[in-house]
């Protein structure tokens, strides 16, 4: 069946997000978009933070970036600092940009590790601009400098998610989507094929679609609850089950700095996440070694300022649907899977989604092969970024609490072991495909958190070392060279996005 209605049920930034990618559509193609939502049915609203293909994904929708920023109070993000993970008062950066740079075909990493064991003690810390620019308080965007003898910065924003679903909600609306207000109160199925035919309203109204887009949140109104397409449970890998979510003013004068923090706790972990008026603040813990009221007291005791609302308390269950296109229907957001906020990958999860959605689509019908190709291609992303969330956890040297040591002895994925043992061994890092985390990624997390490398790549001893020194030393002067002129990140703010403080 040709499909000519598309009905996506749930806004929030899943919902909104997919109004605005489909309104493209309505140029050239006769489809009605109808997003349903009430205002009675609060968002999540947890996801405030991003990862630079989030960037590409406003760029693709022409969305103006000062004017975006301006309105959901964002800042600006080089990567995710991460404190007490591997050991209590250890801290290190999960950068956006790579370290360093090939040479010759090898990774930075490995060629880094040669020199070390030559008598070169510079940590790889300074030879990357992402890290450098953080630690400083400092940032630019590459078009600002343009210059070939200098790293390009890679970066991601810090949102207010509720303002961008707005923000979105204004984009798809102008673009022809139509909202309706009312909750669903029921699903017709076709009887013989199966796929959802109507939803019908809280007022009785039905809406006919021929493709729906289930938004719907944790709950996977159409794909859960009409379909039965059941859940693939990952509490063994990732046990956190809860969050407790706090606004807060910057009460202590801190700037908004261009990284997300986030701090281990003995059950778990609390984000800190800089918008320009305020911190987004949260805790993520494990139900089974922490109750709520605990939860919060840590949370609240680790605020920079004043909170600004109630505690907005969640609870979740760590994986994802067994099928996220299920005959007519596909799920988006929290509807499709959770995976906590760890790598900020949200967001994200639903960007790609509504991508492979979109390279997929046919308006001549939905066929077996489509589905098929949507639940391959996206359970592998959902797990290869699980096996990434693991490692945070169990790369630990932590036996303060009973939540440490289960994550420290814990069973993990075959896929993940691997990738460790041979980290371990030479310092190789497969990436398999379009694998989201980059070498970088990999090994920030695992050095940063102790797993170091005994060996290298047998090639890497195979360079000049003097002509290899003075590669790095004018890595090492680019970066600090560029650190040393560009302002900082509260400076940038406030010069090309600054956003209204009294719509905090």
């Amino acid at each position: 069946m040709a499909i000519s209605k598309i009905v996506i049920v749930g806004g929030g930034t899943a919902g909104w997000m997919t109004a605005a990618a489909l309104s493209k559509l309505k140029s050239g193609h006769n489809v009605e978009i109808t997003l349903i939502e009430s205002e009675q049915i609060g968002t999540v609203g947890v996801g405030e933070a991003t990862i630079p293909p989030f960037v590409d994904f406003n760029q693709l929708l022409e969305i103006d970036e000062r004017e975006m920023l301006a309105a959901v109070q964002g800042t600006f993000k080089l990567g995710i600092q991460f404190a007490n993970w591997g050991k209590i008062g250890e801290s290190y950066l999960h950068p956006f940009g790579n370290y360093g740079y090939e040479i010759d075909g090898l990774s930075f990493h490995s060629i880094w590790h040669s020199c070390q064991q030559r008598g070169d003690k510079r940590p790889i810390q300074v030879f990357n601009i992402e890290t450098m620019a953080a630690h400083f308080g400092k940032f630019a965007r590459t078009a600002d400098y343009q210059r070939e003898d200098l790293p390009p910065m890679n970066y991601a924003y810090h949102i207010d998610a509720t303002r961008y679903a707005g923000f979105l909600r204004a984009y798809a609306e102008a673009r022809g989507v139509v909202r309706r207000e009312g909750r669903v109160a029921d699903v017709t199925l076709n009887n013989e094929s199966g796929f959802v035919e109507t939803v019908t309203m809280n007022d009785g109204e039905t809406v006919a679609g021929d493709l729906f887009v289930d938004c719907s949140g944790f709950r996977g109104l159409l794909i859960e609850q009409a379909l039965e397409t059941g859940y693939d449970d990952w509490t063994r890998f990732l046990p956190c089950d809860r969050a407790v979510a706090l606004p807060c003013n910057r009460d202590d004068g801190s700037p908004p700095h261009p990284y997300t923090k986030a701090t281990a706790h003995s059950a778990g972990w609390q984000w800190r996440v800089p918008l320009q008026h305020r911190n987004g603040n949260g805790h993520v813990y494990c139900s089974q070694f922490m109750e709520d009221d605990e939860a919060h007291d840590i949370l609240v005791a680790n605020l920079a300022g004043k909170p600004t609302a109630e505690p907005n308390f969640l609870r979740f269950v760590t994986g994802r649907r067994k099928k996220f296109w299920n005959k007519n229907v596909v799920a988006l957001g929290l509807a499709a899977g959770f995976m906590e906020p760890l790598e900020s990958t949200s967001i994200h999860l639903i960007n790609t989604g509504i991508n492979k959605l979109i390279a997929l689509l046919s308006l001549d019908g939905v066929t077996q092969a489509q589905e098929d190709a949507f639940n391959r291609f996206t359970t592998k992303e959902y797990e290869r970024i699980r096996d990434f969330l693991v490692l945070h956890y169990n790369a630990t040297s932590r036996d303060d609490s009973e939540f440490w040591n289960y994550c420290r002895t814990m069973e993990v994925p075959d896929s993940l072991t691997e990738k460790v043992e041979l980290f371990r061994l030479n310092g190789q890092i497969f990436r398999e495909e379009d694998e989201l985390f980059t070498e970088t990624s990999w090994a920030a997390v695992m050095m940063g958190q102790g797993i170091q490398m005994e060996g290298h790549s047998v090639m890497a001893d195979a360079l000049p070392f003097e002509k290899t020194i003075q590669e790095l030393d004018e890595i090492e002067k680019s970066v600090r060279f560029l650190v040393g002129k560009i302002p900082t990140h509260e400076a940038y703010l406030k010069n090309y996005c600054p956003a209204d403080p009294l719509a905090n």
